[in-house]
């Protein structure tokens, strides 16, 4: 875990800079938007559409209406949420990350030589591929959301694993090469997804959650170059610009 939090203090100690503000806000807004948009003209449509199959049906012929419609307006806010964080998470892999990546290498990992490639095509293939894979998830998990403490457990750990599976790539490939990338991937697995799961706690606190998209690629960038930069020997640990 120390990694982990050396890769989030370093994001704090980032946020000291106007222009990645200017990179963590853009998915924000959005995010903001996309939500209210969503709640006004799609919220009521999917509470009705979850009422009208099981388990809610059930719920109402056991005369518990009242915790039927709890619980799809419950799964109702919980799909805006995933949809606004999903699209969220698409613009700061495909757009603020390269932007985030390129402000970070030439500042505090400028001995971290760039040795992959640098493919736009492949990080947007990537990113559409986690999503698609994400939605699955949900949507095949549903069912276990009525076991208690499913709902709170199971998006938790399907954001943890968008997280890693959509940025940790996108932080990686245009400094690792395809053989470091393979041996970064296997050794720093839990603790990749352990940031990814950081994140995705950090994503259910009131308005912070907006932010966390861009602040997930921000904390994989810190995380990838340094992890990186360890295992070519060259184990520089800095924080706040000063050499530890």
């Amino acid at each position: 875990m120390g990694d982990v939090m050396l890769a989030l203090g370093r994001t704090l100690a980032s946020l000291k800079q106007g222009k990645v503000w200017v990179y963590v806000l853009i998915p924000a807004v959005f995010s903001l938007l996309l939500s209210i948009a969503l709640a006004i003209w799609a919220l009521g449509w999917v509470v009705q559409q979850m009422m009208d199959y099981p388990p809610m049906t059930l719920l109402v012929g056991w005369g518990l209406v009242w915790l039927a419609h709890i619980l799809a307006y419950l799964g109702g806010w919980m799909a805006i949420f995933a949809v606004a964080y999903l699209a969220a998470s698409l613009i700061a892999a495909i757009v603020i990350m390269p932007l985030m990546l390129k402000h970070l290498s030439e500042n505090e990992y400028r001995d971290v030589a760039a040795m992959g490639k640098d493919s736009f095509v492949a990080a947007a293939v990537n990113s559409v591929l986690a999503s698609v894979l994400f939605i699955a998830g949900w949507l095949l998990t549903i069912p276990l959301w009525l076991i208690p403490g499913m709902s709170l457990l199971i998006p938790l750990l399907l954001m943890a694993w968008l997280n890693r599976r959509t940025f940790a790539y996108d932080a990686l490939s245009m400094h690792a090469s395809t053989a470091e990338w393979q041996s970064l991937r296997a050794q720093q697995k839990v603790p990749l997804f352990m940031l990814g799961l950081s994140m995705a706690l950090l994503a259910h606190v009131p308005v912070l959650g907006l932010l966390v998209p861009a602040l997930a690629a921000l904390s994989f960038v810190h995380y990838g170059l340094e992890a990186l930069r360890r295992s070519r020997g060259g184990a520089l640990v800095t924080l706040e610009g000063e050499r530890l």
